[in-house]
């Protein structure tokens, strides 16, 4: 499927829920110890959670295969940045509170991380190099190209062999003609 807006992206939906679950935690109602008193702790962490989706969203506008990967691994950085701050917040006695919002954080960090990886890899191996780069000349010769894909496809499914019909079968209680 070809995405024509970054917000239609299933990785930038979840890069986008992973900075709202991230800000859900850090602004924890009163009573909960949260984030609000964790200092550049928490600017940190809210800050790499943005940049998950910003990286994605700017990679995805830049129109060149190239500069996309390259945002695509800055954001893949980004989502390590988050799980490191989570592990480190695991560890530290004071966040014991957040234990379950902790691990949901760390699971979606990792899945953004695996669609991103997955993703770039898929564009290491296409020739295309992005919407930049496709005039006319270009997109007639991809046309061309998967049209003749398609013919090679068709060529290589098994047809129906015509053969002569049977001539049919005799019936036992018929006398042959005399």
């Amino acid at each position: 499927m070809a995405y024509k807006r970054f917000e239609d992206l299933p990785v930038w939906i979840s890069a986008i829920a992973l900075a709202e679950a991230a800000f859900s935690m850090a602004d924890a109602p009163a009573g909960r110890a949260g984030l609000r008193d964790a200092g550049d702790l928490r600017s940190q962490l809210l800050r790499a959670t943005i940049s998950v989706s910003n990286n994605i969203a700017e990679g995805f506008e830049r129109g060149t295969t190239a500069e996309l990967i390259a945002f695509l691994y800055i954001a893949r950085g980004s989502a390590g940045e988050v799980r490191s701050m989570l592990c480190l917040m695991e560890r530290l006695g004071r966040f014991s509170d957040l234990k379950s919002e902790i691990s949901d954080l760390k699971s979606r960090a990792e899945s953004c991380s695996r669609q991103l990886r997955a993703w770039a890899d898929s564009l290491q191996n296409s020739e295309i190099k992005g919407p930049r780069h496709l005039n006319d000349s270009v997109r007639r010769q991809e046309a061309l190209k998967r049209s003749r894909a398609a013919f090679l496809e068709r060529l290589e499914e098994p047809r129906p062999r015509f053969e002569e019909p049977a001539p049919p079968a005799s019936d036992p209680t018929q006398r042959p003609p005399e």
